[in-house]
């Protein structure tokens, strides 16, 4: 595999729209997505009151407003940036991927994990939120985001109301709040739309890095390796153990798992970032996303994580990113991440796990009409308010009348 492409080059080639189509096809994706986004902060608004009357009935319809989200960047992505994905795992994920006969994924994760990933782009959550979706979890990721997201107008308003957590990175300042959100996601509900055990689903999605993949950022970890005396990555950057530390100890007791994706995206070689090839423009606008989107997973049960000292996790998790920076020299190597294809025994009379080896699917939903609930509540309101102006005018008749 070459190591050093010309400067100019791109790894999905030349633009395919040109100027007025790109204009064309910003302008159409920000009216679906800035009308979609307003839809669900108007749902959002429509159950706000539920705070106040039953917190379950609340947090239940939070979760359904974070589907039709999850829902909506899953089509713009299909629509606009159609890119295959191909996923592989270890041994560890054995039984939990397999593809559908019309060539859809489905994971069979459990409904209540820690996810961690190394971070190439600035969409990478997407691709992520997409998994969720596959694993009928999209109404239930949280993410871990920078505070000043949280100022976004209707996409900060709209996160906040999804639950996600939002720090400042000053460690003094942030432990108190973030405590207080993990053991809300950790306290016990009886809605539509709670666990087993009563435990709300959740999918805690923690970027270790920090920031994602740039010249700045290896930098950083350049230094970080530096000053400890250690050696640095080629492929990803020094984790930071601290947030993940903190999440694993408040979440021990109500989250088995704590699952791992690696990403690397197609195109993207020695020296160059993901992030600079991969933007919002020639992804979206341009006709150039990633020819593909490469996942390997693999999980740890967090009862055999030293959680507990942190100097050991602290040497347990760069081991593991280590690995990470291995998996992903293989994929540039070979193109793909590896696989696993084996069987286990049968047990107690289950079926055997088979692993999937590499599954090749695409962005999509399960059905086009999937995308109508984005409005449907909307609409409801709308119908309502349209019935009860109706009551209304009759009444002023009747009224006229006598």
């Amino acid at each position: 595999m070459a190591d050093s492409p010309p400067a100019d080059a791109h790894p999905s080639g030349n633009a395919k729209h040109g100027k007025w189509t790109q204009a064309l096809r910003m302008l159409l994706f920000f009216v679906y997505f800035n009308g979609g986004c307003i839809a669900i902060s108007i749902t959002q608004a429509i159950g706000a009151p539920l705070y106040f009357y039953s917190r379950d009935y609340f947090y239940a319809w939070m979760a359904m407003t974070k589907q039709q989200f999850g829902m909506l960047v899953t089509t713009m992505t299909h629509w606009w940036a159609p890119v295959k994905i191909r996923v592989s795992g270890d041994e560890s994920v054995r039984g939990q991927l397999r593809q559908t006969e019309d060539g859809r994924l489905e994971c069979d994760f459990p409904e209540r994990l820690v996810l961690i990933a190394n971070h190439q782009i600035y969409t990478d959550w997407i691709y992520l939120w997409w998994i969720a979706y596959t694993s009928k979890m999209h109404g239930h990721l949280y993410i871990i985001l920078k505070e000043s997201i949280k100022y976004i107008p209707v996409l900060g308003t709209g996160m906040m109301f999804y639950g996600f957590i939002f720090l400042s990175r000053k460690w003094a300042k942030d432990k108190e709040r973030f405590q207080y959100r993990l053991r809300k996601l950790s306290a016990s509900h009886q809605g539509p739309m709670s666990g087993t055990a009563f435990l709300d689903p959740m999918w805690l999605l923690i970027f270790p890095e920090g920031t994602n993949l740039s010249d700045n950022g290896r930098a950083g970890s350049k230094k970080w390796a530096d000053k400890n005396n250690i050696e640095d990555l080629r492929h990803a950057m020094l984790p930071r153990s601290t947030g993940l530390l903190f999440c694993l100890q408040e979440l021990e007791k109500t989250v088995g798992y704590m699952y791992d994706c690696t990403v690397a995206y197609e195109g993207v070689l020695r020296g160059q970032y993901g992030q600079d090839l991969f933007t919002l423009r020639s992804t979206y606008f341009e006709g150039r996303p990633p020819k593909s989107v490469n996942m390997h997973w693999r999980r740890f049960a967090i009862k055999d994580i030293p959680t507990h000292d942190e100097k050991v996790f602290v040497d347990w998790l760069l081991a593991r990113w280590r690995e990470k920076d291995d998996l992903l020299e293989y994929y540039l190597e070979n193109g793909r991440f590896p696989a696993d294809s084996g069987t286990s025994p049968a047990v107690n009379g289950a079926k055997p796990l088979k692993g999937a080896g590499w599954i090749e699917t695409d962005v999509r939903p399960k059905s086009p009409l999937e995308v109508l609930q984005i409005l449907v509540p909307v609409a409801a309101l709308a119908l309502v308010i349209n019935v009860l102006l109706k009551f209304w005018n009759v009444f002023l008749r009747v009224l006229h009348l006598r």
